[in-house]
């Protein structure tokens, strides 16, 4: 199959994150397990998820794992001018559908060359490795790079994660981390605000709190000027509260993320957060004793990539991507997951971030076609 039948077919899965992904991940097993290749699963632990793992040739130290993930990002309320799970060709050069950039087009380039890496005289061994719900919080990553380290008496030495960079190694990405904090306050009469503890007003000291943390790493001068934004961010998304303009809310709750550069610890600024919360509750709670801030993990923080220039990966995935500038992105992946269980990682596949989660997401079928060659030039370098 070409890799613009494999897209053509791997699109028309509409898998979202969170949802389950056996249909695709089946598909993709029989379609390896076709050439003879021993395909295992990781489920989760209800049954109806599974990442995927293989290796295409020898049994020895020093293979390279091909990483990418099969969810998507909804469609729902956006403005397609085609169906977003068929392929369609323009005829413009491009393939449009959801997750033909990010990142079926790179699992399709896999896929495509692998019968030439079954035909090579491979010295060193090829993995895939493809996950599900990475585009709810990177949740499958850990557990896959675990089980490869596992699974294998051999060990692979790096990982290239092909999320859409337009073929440029990405050395460098932020680590993410999304919470939720929830208010519990006492509801009234709004002209009782100073006999009361309004909820929202609450609400609103905690997230200027956040907003002063962020400016004071940035006057800390906790920068790496590889980043834009050169520093880490504290963002609120989501505020709900309140039932009318003259009750004062005895409920708030709202919804933040913090990404952040190698040098800053997120661990560090949610315990900062968390004991400016007691200190609240402590001096409000003689007003309202009931009075409490609760701050819950909307997903398990992602950790940042941080790959030194001089690591051995950074000249190999030049030589076979053909680009020798390196870059960092503010995007999370699954990179810094590989990375932390041992395998130098980067980040390097087809397509343009930007038409990642748009309307009439794209792939080049000229993108398409490098990330082919670099992974036949993988099979070149891994057969020498």
């Amino acid at each position: 199959m070409t890799v613009e039948n494999i897209l053509s077919k791997l699109v028309s899965f509409p898998v979202l994150g969170g949802e389950s992904n056996l249909s695709i991940i089946h598909w993709i097993k029989e379609y390896i397990e076709s050439y003879n290749i021993v395909v295992n699963l990781v489920p989760n632990e209800e049954g109806d998820k599974a990442s995927l793992h293989c290796r295409i040739g020898p049994e020895v130290d020093g293979g390279v794992i091909l990483s990418g993930h099969t969810d998507v990002v909804p469609v729902a309320g956006q403005k397609w001018d085609t169906d977003p799970f068929v392929l369609t060709d323009k005829e413009d050069g491009k393939l449009y559908a959801r997750g033909s950039c990010d990142m079926k087009g790179f699992v399709a380039c896999c896929l495509a060359v692998l019968p030439e890496m079954i035909k090579a005289d491979l010295k060193k061994p090829i993995y895939f490795a493809f996950s599900y719900d990475e585009e709810i919080g990177c949740l499958a990553g850990p557990e896959l790079a675990k089980a490869i380290n596992n699974f294998y008496k051999e060990t692979p030495k790096y990982a290239i994660i092909g999320e859409p960079s337009l073929m440029e190694p990405i050395v460098g990405q932020k680590g993410i981390h999304i919470l939720e904090t929830y208010v519990n306050g006492s509801e009234g009469h709004s002209s009782r605000i100073k006999q009361e503890v309004s909820a929202i007003h609450e609400s609103m000291r905690l997230m200027l709190w956040l907003e002063n943390k962020m400016n004071q790493l940035i006057e800390d001068k906790q920068l790496d000027a590889r980043f834009h934004p050169p520093h880490s961010t504290i963002h609120i998304g989501q505020v709900k509260g309140g039932i009318a303009p003259n009750i004062i809310a005895d409920k708030a709750h709202f919804y933040w993320d913090v990404r952040t550069i190698p040098m800053d610890d997120v661990t560090s600024i949610v315990e900062e957060f968390e004991a400016y919360c007691r200190e609240r509750e402590a001096e409000l709670r003689n007003i309202f004793p009931d009075f409490s801030i609760k701050t819950i993990e909307n997903h398990p923080a992602v950790p940042h990539l941080d790959t030194k220039d001089d690591a051995d990966v950074v000249n190999f995935i030049k030589n076979i991507c053909g680009k020798s500038k390196l870059n960092t992105v503010a995007y999370a992946s699954e990179a810094g997951q590989f990375a932390n269980e041992g395998f130098q990682s980067v980040i390097c596949g087809p397509g343009s971030i930007a038409q990642a989660h748009r309307a009439n997401e794209f792939i080049s079928k000229e993108q398409l076609k490098k990330g082919e060659e670099m992974i036949q030039k993988l099979i070149k370098e891994l057969s020498l």
